[in-house]
């Protein structure tokens, strides 16, 4: 049987009986192979040294009685033995826990295992699957674009020196129309979820060490997160977080298909090793808004739901009518929970190229069996774990392509025609 804390962090059978693959996915994500060997070794010791561990604490029981019955010497020689063996079961016992922690630590140090077809690579070996929408010729309409931040100030919407005098760089001001398109923005993305069949939750911005850890943010970019020290919480970078939580330590029933789930929450990044990158406006800031999807499904739908999760952002970013393109992120570049991720990146005018605004992991059973979310398996297997897949809808940084992609040639921003009736206003026009 496998071991239940192995199980928890990843497929034994996989490890154990394909550890090439393991291997490969590794290579794929440019992380070490021979990480794999190294679980399995200590995975092998763990296991020998339980085998004995036990053998001998069932020979210790047995002495007992032996002792029991015993008189003279042999009882003064089967003491000796209790004692020699009660000090082997106790070195046993510590051997077996530290072999089990350095296994654990080897095993969550390996990133999801990557579906095929993810490319091989680094953050620039990224495939494009569509592109939709083409760049406006600013040129040929006779005039150079403003960036976001200027459109923003003009406009009143944007405050980033006020927000960096009450906290610091990379906080900002969304004031007057610029608070009112956020919000807007935010509501058309949880009313699009609603229709699509996610049930809306509220969920907590602050969380425990479990939770964040097994949603998988701990392993290799905790000096991201925001923690709380004296409290131990920490403050999410995404509703992703929480969502994942939800039915943690739980059995859950998929008989009548996924569980979706959409949050709008207050999001906290400190971007670490980002310093001098984007320091301009709004696109890679300390706190701000999303809307997030999250899916609880059975292993073998994951990836339908993946198409399916990606869908819906589309039909957002076709929305806001503005040019953008999904990729599909090359494995290097996935973060350990994800074992597949597009992105979709909007066309910013005054950049010249394309950005995020949305990506969609396919976590496979990653997050699961870290948080130990299962179902009754449809076979009659027991139980098994589940799939969690999440999905972006919404955030801030979508008004700098939105700002930017609709500005005319007087300053005023057009508004895209699914937000009027959330925002109320066809034309954004400058108040400075």
């Amino acid at each position: 049987m496998p071991d239940s804390r192995l199980d928890r962090v990843i497929d034994p059978k996989l490890l154990r009986e394909d550890p090439e693959r393991v291997r490969a996915s590794q290579r794929a994500r440019g992380e070490d192979p021979s990480l794999v060997d190294a679980a399995l070794a200590a995975d092998e010791r763990h296991r020998a040294t339980l085998s004995e561990f036990e053998r001998l604490r069932a020979e210790q029981k047995s002495f007992g009685k032996r002792v029991a019955r015993a008189q003279g010497e042999e009882k003064q020689a089967l003491l000796q033995q209790v004692k020699d063996l009660a000090a082997r079961v106790k070195e046993l016992d510590r051997a077996k826990d530290e072999a089990a922690a350095e296994r654990e630590r080897l095993l969550r140090s390996i990133g999801n295992v990557i579906i095929d077809g993810v490319p091989a690579g680094g953050e620039d070996d990224y495939v494009v699957l569509h592109e939709v929408g083409t760049p406006r010729d600013f040129a040929a309409e006779g005039f150079t674009p403003l960036d976001h931040l200027e459109l923003g100030e003009r406009l009143g919407a944007i405050d980033m020196a006020r927000g960096a005098k009450v906290a610091g760089a990379r906080f900002y001001y969304l004031t007057g129309v610029g608070a009112r398109l956020e919000t807007a923005l935010m509501n058309l993305a949880l009313q699009r979820a609603q229709q699509a069949g996610f049930v809306q939750l509220q969920v907590p911005t602050l969380v425990n060490r479990d939770t964040m850890a097994g949603a998988g943010f701990l392993d290799a970019h905790e000096e991201e997160v925001y923690r709380l020290r004296d409290d131990d919480l920490y403050l999410t970078g995404t509703s992703e977080v929480a969502l994942a939580g939800f039915h943690a330590d739980e059995i859950i029933d998929l008989g009548g298909g996924p569980r979706r789930y959409t949050a709008h929450s207050t999001c906290y990044r400190r971007e670490a090793g980002s310093y001098g990158k984007d320091t301009r406006g709004i696109i890679r800031v300390h706190q701000f808004q999303k809307v997030e999807l999250f899916v609880y499904c059975r292993p073998e739908d994951s990836e339908a739901e993946h198409e399916a999760l990606l869908g819906y952002e589309r039909g957002m970013l076709d929305d806001m009518e503005i040019p953008y393109r999904v990729i599909d992120v090359a494995a290097g570049d996935l973060g350990g929970p994800a074992a597949r991720k597009f992105d979709c990146e909007a066309w910013v005018p005054s950049q010249g190229r394309y950005r995020e605004l949305t990506s969609t992991s396919n976590c496979t059973t990653f997050q699961a069996r870290r948080l130990n979310v299962r179902e009754r398996d449809p076979h009659g297997h027991g139980t098994r774990f589940v799939a969690t897949l999440n999905g972006t809808m919404a955030t801030t940084r979508w008004m700098v392509a939105i700002l930017e992609n609709h500005q005319q040639p007087d300053g005023s921003v057009v508004v895209p025609e699914a937000l009027r009736p959330f925002l109320g206003e066809d034309v954004l026009r400058p108040v400075r």
